[in-house]
C-alpha cells in the first residue's frame, strides 16, 4: 500500500514540475517515492540552502509553484537563510522535510516547527489519514500568501501504510484585488484626471505588476498619456514599449534618467513597495511631483505619496484606461520631445583603474555587449550587484532574478543558477557574483556546471574583498582585515568541475566570452569568468549608501 511519503509525493507533483533537494534521512522515503512516481523531475543540490535557493530561483524565473525538500535537523537548519530570503521576497515555495518522529524529539531533533516560524514561514505537519489534504493546504497557504510553506513529515510516518491516495481538491486562490465603493472609485477617477491633466507623466512599475499581469495595460497607459516609464530593479522590462524606457530607477539608474524622473509632475507607481533603493533614500521625486501609488498592500508604503489606490495593478490601470477615454484625454507629448536614449547613457570606464586591475565599468560594458540577447541574470548579493543592473538589460523581469537581496544576503548565486537555467531551457543563465558570495556557495558551482552546462557562465567581480564592507566600514577607518580576502582563482575552481575557466586582467581578455558565445550551446561547456577588478571603482548605488551613512 503507498506509504504516508508516497501521497505527499503524489500529490505534490500534480501541483508542481520541479523539486531540488538534498538527500537524507528524512525525506528519503518522500524522494523514493518521488522517483519511482516520474511525474515530476528531481534535480539534486549540493547544499540544503541551495536547494531552496534553486526552488526560489525557478518561481521567479517561470511564475510557477517552487518545490524543495531538505532532511531532518542539520539538513532543514541549513535551510534557513534561504528561507528568510524567499520568505521576505513573497515567494510560493513549498518545502518538504522530516521531521522528529511523533514520539518526541531525539537528541539531534530541534524545534523546527519555531525556527521556521521565526523567518516567517507556516509548518504544515501530515499524518498518516490526512497527508494528501494537508499537502493540498501547504500548496493553498503558499500560493495564496506568496510565501514558503514548509511541509512536515515526521520520522516514524513517514513509511506507514495510508491506503491508495486520495483525490485532493485544487487550491482556492483569492482573484485579483478590485477596487470597490464610492471612495475606491473615486480614486481612480482622480488618478486618471491627475495622469490627463499631467504635462510631465511618469509611470514606475515594480514586480508587483509583472506578477498582476499588467504589462500591456501600463504600456497603453505610457502610450495614451505621453508618459515616460521606468522600473524598479525587480520589475525591469515590464512596459512593452522600450523607446520611453529610462530603465531602473534608484541607484542603479543613469544619472540623467534619474534627474527627469525628478521633473515629473504626477508619478503614477504600480506594484512597487517604494523602499529605500528605489526612492534614492527619499531622492527620487522632487517635492512638486504628485505621487499616487497602486498597490494590494493596505495602505502606502513610503511617506511621499500623496494618494493610495487599492487593488491589483492590471485591474487599475485597465480602469484608468477607461476614465481617460471617457475623458477624451489626449498624450501630452512629452515623451517624444525627449533623447531618451542619451538619458539612459552611463560611463564605459578607463579599461584599467588607477592601480592598475581592471575597471569593472568597462568589463560591463564590454560584456553587455557579448551576451547573447536571449538571456536570464541571475544575480548575488554585495557590492557587485551594481554592474549588471546597470549595464546588461533584460526583455522582462522573470529574466533578471536577484537572490538574496530582500534578506540582504550573499551567497546564493551559484545554486539559483540551477532553477533559472530549468525555468528557461533554451536561454543563457549568467550568473554575476562577487568573490565573497562565490566562495560562500561555492558547493553549488558543481550544480550549476552540472545543470547549465553550456547555456551557463559565471561572471566572478574578483577584488579580494567584501567590496560592500570595504566601501561603507573601511572607508569609515575601521581595520580592513577581516574585509579582505586572498585571492582565489575561480577559473581554476571552475575548471575542477568541468567548466572553462578565464582570467580576466585587461578588456581584451574578454574575447574569450566572444569565442565562447560564437560556439552552439551543445558543443561548449559552462564559462567561469574570473574578472581580477579594481576595488577603488565604487558602484553608483554603493556611493549613494556611503552618502546615507556617512
Amino acid at each position: 500500500m503507498p506509504s504516508v511519503s508516497a501521497h505527499v509525493a503524489a500529490t505534490l507533483a500534480q501541483h508542481v514540475d520541479q523539486v531540488f533537494g538534498v538527500m537524507g534521512n528524512g525525506n528519503a522515503h518522500f524522494l523514493d517515492a518521488l522517483e519511482r512516481e516520474g511525474a515530476v523531475p528531481y534535480t539534486a543540490m549540493r547544499h540544503e540552502a541551495g536547494a531552496v535557493v534553486a526552488a526560489d530561483a525557478y518561481h521567479r524565473a517561470s511564475g510557477r509553484l517552487a518545490a524543495a525538500t531538505a532532511t531532518y535537523g542539520a539538513g532543514f537548519t541549513n535551510t534557513l537563510t534561504a528561507l528568510a530570503e524567499a520568505v521576505q521576497a513573497h515567494i510560493p515555495l513549498v518545502l518538504v522535510v522530516g521531521d522528529e518522529p511523533t514520539s518526541g524529539p531525539r537528541p539531534w531533533d530541534v524545534d523546527q516547527i519555531a525556527l521556521a516560524s521565526a523567518v516567517g514561514a507556516r509548518t504544515y505537519t501530515v499524518g498518516r489519514a490526512d497527508a494528501a489534504a494537508t499537502t493540498v493546504i501547504a500548496v493553498e497557504h503558499a500560493l495564496t500568501y506568496r510565501v514558503p510553506t514548509v511541509l512536515a513529515i515526521p520520522y516514524d510516518v513517514a513509511t506507514r501504510d495510508a491506503g491508495p491516495v486520495p483525490p485532493a481538491p485544487s487550491p482556492a486562490l483569492p482573484a485579483p484585488l478590485e477596487p470597490a465603493g464610492p471612495f475606491a472609485l473615486g480614486s481612480v477617477a482622480d488618478a486618471a484626471a491627475a495622469l490627463a491633466t499631467a504635462e510631465r507623466p511618469f509611470l514606475l512599475a515594480g514586480r508587483g505588476a509583472w506578477l498582476a499581469g499588467a504589462g500591456d495595460a501600463l504600456g497603453a497607459l505610457a502610450a495614451a498619456t505621453g508618459a515616460v516609464t521606468a522600473s524598479t530593479a525587480l520589475g525591469r522590462g515590464v512596459f512593452p514599449d522600450s523607446r520611453y524606457d529610462l530603465g531602473v530607477t534608484g541607484g542603479f539608474g543613469a544619472e540623467g534618467a534619474m534627474g527627469l524622473v525628478g521633473s515629473a509632475d504626477v508619478a503614477v507607481v504600480f506594484g512597487a513597495s517604494l523602499n529605500q533603493f528605489t526612492m534614492r533614500f527619499g531622492q527620487l521625486f522632487s517635492p512638486g511631483t504628485r505621487v499616487i501609488q497602486v498597490d494590494v498592500a493596505p495602505a502606502a508604503t513610503h511617506p511621499h505619496v500623496g494618494a493610495y489606490v487599492r487593488g491589483d495593478a492590471r485591474v487599475v490601470a485597465e480602469a484608468m484606461l477607461a476614465q481617460l477615454a471617457a475623458l477624451g484625454a489626449s498624450p501630452s507629448g512629452w515623451r517624444e520631445s525627449l533623447d531618451v536614449a542619451a538619458l539612459r547613457e552611463r560611463p564605459r570606464g578607463d579599461g584599467l583603474a588607477p592601480d592598475g586591475r581592471l575597471d569593472p565599468r568597462t568589463a560591463a560594458a564590454r560584456i553587455a555587449e557579448l551576451l547573447p540577447e536571449d538571456r536570464v541574470v541571475v544575480s548575488d548579493g554585495g557590492h557587485v550587484i551594481g554592474w549588471a543592473h546597470m549595464y546588461w538589460p533584460v526583455a522582462s523581469p522573470d529574466r533578471m532574478l536577484m537572490v538574496g537581496t530582500a534578506y540582504q544576503s550573499i551567497g546564493l548565486g551559484f545554486p539559483s543558477v540551477a532553477g533559472a537555467a530549468l525555468a528557461h531551457p533554451s536561454s543563457t543563465i549568467v550568473l554575476t557574483t562577487g568573490d565573497g558570495g562565490g566562495l560562500m556557495a561555492l558547493a553549488d558551482l558543481e550544480s550549476a556546471v552540472r545543470v547549465a552546462g553550456g547555456r551557463g557562465l559565471c561572471v566572478v567581480w574578483n577584488d579580494a574583498a567584501y567590496g560592500a564592507e570595504v566601501n561603507l566600514y573601511g572607508l569609515k577607518g575601521l581595520a580592513q582585515g577581516p574585509m579582505r580576502i586572498p585571492e582565489a582563482d575561480f577559473a581554476g575552481l571552475g575548471r575542477a568541475f568541468g567548466a572553462e575557466g578565464v582570467v580576466v586582467r585587461t578588456p581584451e581578455d574578454l574575447d574569450a566570452l566572444a569565442e565562447w558565445a560564437a560556439r552552439p550551446a551543445a558543443q561548449r561547456p559552462f564559462l567561469v569568468l574570473d574578472l581580477r577588478i579594481s576595488g577603488a571603482v565604487i558602484a553608483p548605488y554603493q556611493e549613494e549608501i556611503i552618502r546615507v551613512n556617512s
